[in-house]
């Protein structure tokens, strides 16, 4: 497995290939019947969770496309299932995007089918997540920050920092955070550890929470250790994170807005803040299987995802930014300005968005510790090494 992942690492590194790369798909023919995604949980709704929330129904019924969705909870559980086949659509993070394109896994998408491409903002068109040598790769989808979600009950006045994740304390209950703080179960978490170094001992000279030296990385991996002694369970699974604030007494830990706003609708006392060091984030991108079985549903999928209310509604439903900034405002949906405000929309330059980490670095003289690397420490970490 390890040699696996440093090998696509490599190839990572490069991001190359030997011929330039071209749209396989040159016109939207009739529709094969299916379509098979590889999706975070509640990205793809048809009403089973909310009634109020579907974007699915239409899209069958105007297609005869029946959409099939595999949950995934990591991006490396993501980059797994494309590279085993049978899929035409995932909603890859940053961490995993370049890692699909050098594998070949996914296939340069013909902008020009997709009619509203012009309306995706501009800070996303062409993102290096999802773009390479000009090419794209993918149809932006949603944006948004991993925030830190507490219990209200426990801690009475907002944190302001993560420190409560990583160190330590006596909470307003009396008692410490020892065995009552999750952490993500990823090894891109290693990201979250080196954001609170930047600001916590700056003497490192972290630059770029995603691009570490040794020193750096060590570093990160300590804090993560001393984490590993507070933490009672590493989440991947959203909804057992909630279980677990609801019913297992976590009372503060990383999280998505999704997790915060199913809990705040069943009237758990949670909040969530965005700290005083910041916050790593995701901007995902629907990308093609090379070998996709069913593209011309893709392609109409594509479109659906920019062009119907699934922008406006998604963003209400997992606390998340639209890639269509019309979404907030021209009432396709229920997103208003003032919810993608809450939501962070015009933060996008503060958030640390996801990415491969790999040797070849701007920041630190082309010296960084690649993904592999963080796939075998992370898992010795948790594992309490």
């Amino acid at each position: 497995m390890k040699s696996l992942l440093k090998t696509c690492t490599a190839m990572t590194l490069a991001v190359a290939f030997a011929a330039p790369a071209f749209a396989q798909v040159k016109e939207i023919g009739a529709g094969e019947g299916q379509l098979n995604i590889v999706a975070w949980a509640g990205y793809i709704e048809r009403g089973e969770t909310d009634k109020a929330f579907d974007w699915v129904t239409k899209f069958e019924a105007a297609t005869g496309c029946k959409v099939n969705v595999k949950t995934a909870a990591t991006s490396d559980e993501m980059v797994a299932l494309m590279n085993e086949g049978g899929f035409d659509l995932v909603t890859a993070s940053g961490d995993a995007s370049l890692r699909l394109i050098a594998g070949k896994r996914v296939q340069p998408v013909n902008i020009d089918l997709v009619k509203s491409w012009s309306t995706i903002d501009d800070r996303l068109k062409d993102a290096p997540w999802h773009t390479v040598d000009g090419v794209h790769y993918g149809v932006p989808y949603m944006w948004g920050p991993n925030v830190l979600m507490y219990n209200t009950n426990v801690i009475k006045t907002p944190p302001t920092s993560w420190k409560v994740v990583f160190e330590e304390m006596t909470l307003d209950d009396g008692k410490t955070n020892k065995g009552r703080v999750q952490a993500y179960d990823g090894p891109i978490h290693i990201a979250d550890a080196a954001l609170y170094l930047m600001t916590h001992k700056p003497d490192l000279g972290i630059k770029d929470p995603y691009q570490l030296t040794e020193d750096q990385y060590k570093a990160a991996l300590d804090l993560l250790r001393q984490q590993r002694t507070l933490v009672g369970r590493y989440w991947h699974d959203a909804f057992i994170q909630i279980d677990d604030f609801k019913n297992e007494g976590v009372v503060a830990s990383g999280s998505w807005p999704f997790q915060v706003n199913l809990l705040k609708s069943e009237n758990q006392p949670v909040a969530s803040v965005f700290p005083e060091e910041g916050v790593t984030g995701w901007a995902d991108t629907t990308m093609m299987h090379v070998d996709a079985a069913n593209p011309n549903c893709s392609y109409m999928w594509f479109e659906h995802q920019l062009s119907s209310n699934l922008q406006s509604d998604l963003g209400v439903w997992f606390g998340a930014n639209p890639s269509v900034p019309a979404a907030c405002t021209n009432g396709s949906g229920m997103s208003t300005k003032e919810t993608c405000t809450a939501n962070g929309m015009d933060n996008f330059e503060k958030v640390k968005f996801w990415t491969t980490p790999t040797s070849k670095c701007a920041t630190q003289g082309d010296a960084c510790v690649p993904y592999y690397r963080w796939v075998s420490d992370y898992i010795g970490v948790i594992g309490g090494r």
